[in-house]
């Protein structure tokens, strides 16, 4: 059963590999930051974002999971 939490669980694991996957987006060295050309500060960002994203997808799972069972009950 598709709900709403699922579609936004989902969205928030393809958007990181959708974000880097698209390589001519970052492909480049401009703009750099403190030294770092943009091609690595982005990468390192994705990093971060992308674990910000799978803990809030997991989060969404565990409550629908929790709302599930006690429900059941």
């Amino acid at each position: 059963m598709v709900t709403p939490s699922r579609v936004v669980v989902g969205l928030c694991l393809v958007i990181p590999f959708a974000a880097l996957l698209w390589v001519d987006s970052y492909a480049k060295t401009d703009p750099t930051f403190i030294g770092i050309p943009f091609f690595y500060w982005y990468q390192m960002l994705c990093v971060f974002i992308s674990s910000v994203l799978t803990c809030l997808a997991y989060g969404l799972v565990r409550r629908e999971e929790r709302n599930r069972k006690e429900a059941a009950r």
